[in-house]
């Protein structure tokens, strides 16, 4: 395609129709002109297609992949693997007809608080924005466009849409800016997507000296910029900006209003040309993948990549504490047990707009059973406690009513049945007339903002959903709906739930349910009067949920009374999808396990840290973030030793919330007038547990190994007249056991004329090694490492002086010292 060509041939009105999307997750096409509509799939752990039914946006979806949450894969230093992932997500979207993938998300680790902490790599810039530039660099040599995200400040939920990011100009360069800054560098993603927040009072997308003056002018970035959904909020302001693309549509800002402003001289062509050029820039990028337009969608499922889904949900698990060598577990352990509440059910993933519908899922207990089945151990399980918010959902328990297929049945009606459709008795079944439309689901969480049939069914209906229930227990349920039956009535008030659009949960307890035996069920609703409307035309939606009603103490009794009996016990705890928040793990039932079992393995599994009041007790701890498909495979490989464990935490884990740099600035409780005083600075994470002498419960870059590793020669170049150098070093493997070892190039500036962290990570390398075997290490660094934002001078300075060269296995770690010295004071500007 040539776009000069295709552009010229454009009118005025088909070039502002480019500038918006077409519905949730299209481009406008121009068919006249021969401009088809690329197609858009939402990541960064998969992709999900344009339909998912575990999402607002979607209904009904396409089966995806689900690879490990960010902070997981951060948390391997692997650029290998990252880039393979990459690689692999981009055959996922082409099973998906999707040319764009929105992914991946760089926004800085600032607090554990963050409700979507687990999308990012890493508190650290220069590990965030390098592991991002691999996983781009995997996704577009397969064809498929990467858009980084969300630029910038994104770093909280609270007010998202107005919340002001107050930022000092030093510490938006080298802690906000700066991961985005080094993947645009190392690997030029062709989309980009700007955040919802303001940054120092002005909206991100219609700041001109972010998005135009430091993205494209001083970075030289030549791809697509588009909103986040939603987050347009001017016309003639964004267009000026650099905002090429309001997502999603159809326009609210644009369309006729870009109109008017071309017409009073607020606009003129010349903006609109600009913001289109970059529309048909990335419409050649996806013509040249090879994509179809248009494409139905499929899943993927093959060996391989079964592989290294297991792989990487291996290589994303963290060893923190193995103080009595419990790990890896011995192969003639006889009785293992299994307790806690993300044991039994696989949380693949964090909430919002990571979550998928997996092709499959492996749990924690599913994969510990394959190998004890293998060694001749017998496993025995129970939850110990609960942590869901909202009941869990009884996908796994129904059935359509007719020919026993799993899943359910949706109808829907634009005018009211003439049956008393909404007081109907749930022991009564009438007949009701033949429906508008109806389709079949495979889940009970239904969010109905597309995969309805539009041309049949009105935005105003009333809809059934109904189902055989067959519980897996004895007296299994107590319901959780968005609206039921009469018996179930929904209050008005809003509740978290579907972004705050739905109604506040109703449940019951149904008692006599046996397990095996099938009961209906059904939930009707009017979309008028029971569910809020989204901010786009929707059909409503509802939710039900059901789990056999707990009591926290037998649950506790019964947990201790199972790891009594067993040999080892392997404690599955943490958060889910619908607690990606800061709160302790279940305290009273792993202190209960741990007192009745000191063979006892705590997995925690969360995207971002929680508090560990119980770590003194427990000899033995993984940090298992969020696993992905494979998730339950890859921890009992990691547990009998089959995937020596070697990834580091990407981010610090505080003793408590209050040692947290971010505590008094984040969130509800931190905001000052629609504004985040963002005072810790460029003293984030790590940075500033040193710099304030705070002893966190695990350091940034820490992680154990069943290997042990010997550090030694240390030897760093001269450094150039453009500030570059290289450190080298030997790393031997003193163990007999297989292993890699992440190694940790961290460099500090005693002579600096500003405040600086006391070191900070400027390069790393992951190094595989034998048992007995040593290595040789080189890692080169540039002027990048040496230098600091200077805001009097508007440029990056690295001044002349002595710097040293620390080599660490963490933060807190450092095995080797050395120096540098820079003959010449550096100054530069852009990439």
């Amino acid at each position: 395609m040539d776009v000069d060509q295709v552009l010229a041939k454009l009118t005025i009105p088909q070039k502002i129709k480019l500038l918006a999307g077409f519905g949730w997750w299209h481009t406008h096409a121009i068919p006249e002109a021969g401009v088809p509509s690329m197609r858009m799939s939402d990541g960064p752990n998969g992709a999900r297609g344009q339909r998912c039914p575990v999402f607002s946006v979607f209904f009904n979806g396409v089966p995806a992949s689900c690879f490990p949450a960010s902070t997981g894969l951060g948390s391997s230093f692997d650029v290998d693997l990252a880039q393979k992932v990459g690689h692999a997500l981009a055959n996922e979207a082409r099973a998906k007809g999707a040319h764009i993938l929105l992914a991946p998300t760089v926004n800085t680790q600032r607090s554990p608080l963050g409700g979507r902490g687990f999308e990012s790599f890493s508190e650290d810039p220069n590990l965030n924005g390098t592991i991002a530039a691999a996983y781009i660099n995997g996704l577009q040599s397969n064809g498929v466009s990467a858009t980084i995200k969300h630029y910038v400040a994104n770093d909280q939920e609270f007010e998202r849409f107005s919340i002001s990011s107050d930022v000092s100009e030093r510490a938006l360069r080298e802690i906000y800016l700066k991961p985005f800054q080094i993947a645009i560098r190392d690997s030029n993603p062709w989309a980009l997507m700007t955040a919802y927040n303001r940054v120092n009072g002005i909206h991100v997308s219609e700041d001109k000296r972010l998005v135009d003056d430091i993205l494209r002018k001083e970075w030289g970035y030549k791809g697509l910029v588009m909103s986040d959904w939603t987050g347009v909020y001017s016309t003639t302001e964004s267009i000026k900006a650099g905002v090429d693309l309001e997502m999603p549509g159809p326009s609210v800002m644009r369309g006729k209003a870009v109109e008017r402003a071309l017409m009073c001289g607020k606009l003129f062509p010349s903006d609109i040309d600009a913001r289109a050029r970059k529309i048909l820039e990335l419409l050649k990028h996806a013509q040249d993948s090879g994509i179809p337009f248009d494409a139905p969608e499929e899943s993927i499922d093959t060996p391989e990549l079964r592989q290294l889904l297991r792989t990487a949900a291996a290589d994303a698990i963290v060893l923190l504490k193995n103080d009595k060598h419990l790990l890896p577990l011995p192969k003639d352990v006889k009785k293992i047990a299994v307790i806690g509440p993300n044991a039994k059910l696989a949380h693949t993933s964090g909430g919002g707009s990571a979550r998928l519908l997996s092709t499959y899922a492996a749990s924690p207990l599913e994969g510990i059973t394959a190998v004890a089945n293998e060694i001749g151990a017998e496993v025995k399980y129970t939850i110990g406690a609960v942590t869901h918010t909202f009941l869990p959902l009884l996908d796994p328990c129904l059935q359509q009513k007719s020919g026993g297929d799993a899943g359910a049945v949706l109808e829907f009606w634009n005018q009211k049945p003439s049956e008393n459709f909404l007081q109907l008795d749930a022991n009564v079944n009438t007949k009701l007339e033949e429906c508008n439309w109806s389709t079949t689901t495979l889940g009970s969480n239904c969010i109905l903002f597309d995969g309805i049939d539009a041309t049949k069914v009105n935005y105003d209906c009333f809809i059934r959903y109904s189902a055989a229930f067959i519980p897996d227990e004895d007296e299994a349920t107590s319901s959780s709906t968005m609206n039921s039956l009469s018996t179930l009535q929904p209050t008005p008030n809003k509740a978290r739930a579907f972004f705050g659009l739905a109604t506040i949960d109703k449940r019951s307890v149904v008692k006599g349910l046996k397990a095996g035996q099938s009961y209906n069920l059904e939930v009707r609703i009017s979309t008028s009067t029971f569910v809020p409307l989204s901010p786009l035309p929707a059909w409503g939606g509802l939710r039900i949920g059901g789990c056999r009603k707990f009591d926290g103490e037998e649950g506790i009794k019964d947990a201790v009374a199972l790891a009594k009996e067993s040999d080892v016990v392997i404690l599955v705890v943490g958060l889910n999808h619908d607690w990606e928040i800061y709160h302790s793990c279940r305290t009273p039932l792993v202190s209960a396990v741990l007192s009745a079992n000191p063979n006892t393995v705590v997995v925690n599994q969360s995207g971002t840290p929680v508090a560990m009041p119980w770590i003194q007790e427990a000899s033995t701890v993984l940090q298992a973030f969020y696993g992905g498909n494979e998730l339950g495979n890859g921890l009992a490989d990691v547990l009998w030793g089959k995937v020596n464990p070697s990834a580091k935490i990407s981010l610090t884990f505080p003793k408590r919330l209050e040692d947290a740099p971010s505590f008094s600035s984040f969130g509800n409780k931190g905001q000052e007038h629609g504004k985040i005083l963002y005072n810790e600075g460029i003293f984030v994470g790590y940075r500033n547990y040193e710099h304030s002498n705070i002893q966190p419960l695990f350091p940034f870059g820490f992680g154990l190994s069943y290997s042990t590793f010997e550090y030694s020669d240390l030897e760093t170049s001269s450094v150039s007249s453009e500030g570059a150098f290289s450190v080298t070093f030997k790393i031997k493997n003193t163990s007999n056991v297989p292993g890699r070892e992440v190694v940790q190039v961290y460099i500090s500036d005693p002579q600096s004329s500003l405040p600086r962290p006391p070191k900070e990570l400027k390069g790393f390398v992951k190094v595989a090694l034998n048992g007995g075997e040593s290595k040789s290490v080189k890692v080169d660094l540039t002027r990048e490492a040496l230098g600091f934002y200077d805001d009097r001078q508007s440029c990056w300075l690295a001044e002349k002086g002595t710097f040293g060269v620390h080599v660490a296995a963490s933060s807190a770690d450092v095995r080797l010292k050395g120096e540098v010295e820079l003959g010449a004071t550096l100054t530069w500007t852009g990439l």
